[in-house]
């Protein structure tokens, strides 16, 4: 377990580092609305010097950047809509797979032997706490 402060915008480099420290690309995004999940995978985005702008995909379920970066929000959608939509191939695919409000999916991840990186958000007065759990 990993928590880092983030006051700032360049604080998250730290998480960005324990995603890539992780050796694990799947990783789910857990905190309520508006703690930073989208914009943490934007900077990660900037991070991988891909030039492409980074929106939530709350309505189309995914966005992929420089097919590299797969980004998912299960927010309007149910674990069994992602995997009846056969989203869970996609995690098959090389690359970062960021999946923001996913933690209904971890029980379908552990079951189908995917391994994940969970970062949980935390708002705390005029900062985040991002924990990583491995």
């Amino acid at each position: 377990m990993n928590k880092i402060e983030v006051k700032e915008i360049d604080d998250l480099q730290k998480v960005i580092e324990c995603v890539k420290n992780s050796n694990k690309n799947i990783i789910i995004l857990s905190g309520t609305l508006g703690s930073g999940k989208t914009t943490f995978v934007k900077e990660f985005v900037k991070s991988m010097q891909i030039t492409e702008n980074v929106t939530s995909p709350t309505f189309s379920i995914q966005n992929i950047y420089d097919d590299k970066i797969f980004h998912y929000d299960l927010y309007n959608k149910t674990s069994h809509d992602f995997l009846r939509l056969g989203m869970l191939e996609e995690l098959e695919k090389q690359g970062y797979h960021f999946i923001e409000w996913g933690e209904e999916l971890e029980k379908n991840l552990k079951k189908f032997g995917f391994d994940y990186l969970k970062i949980k958000i935390e708002l705390i007065d005029n900062k985040r706490i991002f924990e990583c759990i491995n």
